[in-house]
């Protein structure tokens, strides 16, 4: 590894440690604050920035290794409560990277052919193939989040009676993270974020999405009514975390009520998975370096 890289993976590395969770026994959301920027002031913002676009530009050039070795594969999935910036972040983070090889889902809610299927169906379908990073927007955690609060949508996905029992939501933890171990051992690499985001900034986000008309498309009323289930939110996410957390598939509870600094923890997370891997081009045969050697001959013989 090329020197600056080295030393832009030891800048950002420090950003990573103090959000990833890999055992989730004793994990406690309360303990990690929404508005924690890693001892950066607002003073250092400037920095911040500078870090993550060197942390971008090396994101870029590890991506092009991943998607010519065609084996590993990345998949980065996005869990927030509504304006805490998942969709900016992914834009930011993703900014260098060749869009042949990211693949972007946003799940909305199921259509009557995926209600006929297991709730894992349509995730499993979008995994990014080998050589390439997908990213979940919003993922199979919505069946142990947002099914979990409004317990009605349960209904629609027409599970017998007797399996929809109190340990449902243990049990399709436990699933997904079975899952996640398959997916592992498949040769993808899963990153799990959570962007804690603060009940106080999300208000002062909706309200600026009121009061700038720019921004009014944003906004939704069903916002403003999720926010009376905030505390079973809260509930449901520690949870998910708590029993699906692993060196497998860790979760990152990101900070996120600065935005400057949700981007850096993430962009650090995802250049630590990949410096994980490393990857490397890969190797030309004698075979192969033959055939370059005729094929750099015509063109030469060429005329013009």
């Amino acid at each position: 590894m090329k020197k600056e890289k080295k030393e832009i993976i030891n800048k950002i590395g420090r950003f990573v440690e103090p959000y990833r969770v890999v055992r989730g026994k004793k994990f406690r959301l309360g303990d990690f604050d929404p508005g924690d920027t890693g001892g950066l002031g607002s003073d250092r913002k400037p920095l911040a920035g500078e870090l993550l676009v060197q942390g971008v530009r090396w994101l870029a050039e590890e991506q092009v290794k991943l998607y010519a070795q065609d084996r590993h594969s990345l998949l980065l999935v996005f869990q927030a409560m509504d304006a805490a910036g998942k969709d900016s972040t992914i834009r930011h983070v993703m900014s260098g990277v060749n869009p042949q090889g990211c693949q972007v889902f946003s799940f909305k809610q199921p259509s009557m052919e995926e209600l006929d299927h297991d709730y894992l169906w349509r995730y499993h379908a979008r995994l990014p193939e080998r050589g390439r990073i997908g990213i979940f927007n919003r993922s199979y955690y919505e069946e142990a989040l947002v099914v979990r609060v409004h317990r009605e949508l349960l209904e629609r996905q027409r599970i017998p009676p007797d399996l929809v029992t109190r340990d449902i939501w243990k049990q399709r933890l436990e699933d997904i993270a079975g899952f996640e171990r398959y997916l592992a051992r498949q040769g993808t690499t899963v990153l799990k974020f959570f962007l804690n985001l603060s009940r106080k900034e999300q208000k002062a986000r909706f309200l600026e999405r009121l009061d700038r008309p720019e921004k009014n498309w944003k906004f939704s009323s069903a916002d403003v009514s999720e926010r009376k289930h905030w505390d079973g939110y809260m509930e449901a996410y520690e949870d998910a975390i708590r029993r699906t957390a692993g060196r497998d598939a860790p979760w990152y509870v990101v900070p996120a009520d600065n935005k400057w600094f949700t981007r850096l923890v993430v962009v650090a997370a995802v250049v630590d998975a990949l410096r994980r891997l490393d990857l490397s081009y890969p190797e030309v045969g004698e075979a192969r370096k033959k055939e370059l050697v005729r094929a750099r001959r015509a063109l030469m013989g060429e005329r013009g």
